[in-house]
């Protein structure tokens, strides 16, 4: 869809489904230009609605950006929380992990660039949101190792924020170099180099 498009005017929705529709708009106006060059007038011709409209549901684009970074950074953890809970065989669990992250990147909506790569990083309350996501996401997976190995926490957690880190930065590379290899192949690799490095924690006894 174009910058210039609109949605047509419809009815009132209800404030839950209205509230979807602006944020679905954001989302398409921040991936598009980034935060400081999107404007909220840019939002609400977008979502087809009035600028009072959109300010009766988000005070400023801060809020409204916040708002987006929450549901895009819950929906990685929620992925990721998936994945663990699919199965009790640890590859297929590191399989499950490293598509998720896959998942998420390819998502057409690019919610990964708001999360990932936003232009306002050094806003305090965005940084806490990406720091969040990266952690509760090593904390997930550091449940995991920790429940099999017997490890202390803090050993887990590392190995946890590597496997995460690693996931992340290779799904994010991936996606950004244009799908150099298939899908397929690049989630057999890249499990591939998770598995082989932390099948060398065996499960405690």
């Amino acid at each position: 869809m174009a910058m210039s498009e609109t949605r047509p005017h419809g009815g009132r929705l209800p404030r839950k489904a209205r509230r979807a529709q602006l944020l679905e708009a954001a989302q398409q106006v921040f991936v598009a230009v980034g935060y400081h060059a999107a404007a909220m007038d840019d939002i609400a011709e977008r979502a087809g609605v009035s600028k009072p409209v959109l300010y009766q549901h988000f005070p400023g684009k801060l809020e409204l950006y916040l708002a987006l970074l929450d549901s895009s950074c819950d929906a990685l953890v929620e992925a990721v929380r998936r994945a663990l809970a699919s199965t009790h065989d640890n590859e297929e669990r590191v399989a499950a992990t490293m598509n998720a992250y896959l998942d998420f990147v390819e998502d057409e909506g690019g919610a990964f660039r708001l999360v990932f790569e936003s232009d306002l990083t050094n806003e305090p309350a965005v940084r806490e949101r990406v720091d969040r996501v990266s952690r509760d996401c090593a904390e997930a997976i550091s449940a995991v190792i920790q429940e099999d190995t017997g490890l202390p926490r803090e050993e887990s957690m590392l190995l946890a924020a590597g496997l995460a880190g690693l996931a992340q930065v290779t799904a994010r590379w991936w996606i950004s170099s244009g799908r150099p290899i298939g899908r397929e192949e690049a989630a057999k690799l890249l499990m591939t180099l998770a598995w082989r490095g932390i099948r060398g924690f065996p499960r405690a006894e």
